[in-house]
């Protein structure tokens, strides 16, 4: 997996009329600390950050990384 996120660190995203890639997969953490640790851990490794950690108006914690295609990949959760 580890050379999968250097390639990604390189790469250069083309979206189709400016639409990030062409699908998203959104996935749950157990809690807000788990969504901040998550996203540093997978930056660390080469991840492409899109969104920083932020805890939306309705209450859900969430961040978003580009996978190796460019689509979008959320974490996050509703649990303090």
């Amino acid at each position: 997996m580890g050379h999968a996120f250097g390639w990604i660190r390189n790469h250069s995203f083309g979206y189709t009329d400016q639409i990030n890639g062409h699908y998203e997969i959104a996935l749950g953490v157990e809690n807000y600390a788990a969504v901040d640790a998550t996203f540093q851990e997978i930056v660390a490794k080469g991840a492409v950050p899109v969104m920083e950690p932020a805890t939306m108006e309705w209450g859900q914690r969430t961040c978003y990384v580009a996978d190796p295609e460019g689509n979008l990949v959320e974490i996050g959760t509703f649990v303090e």
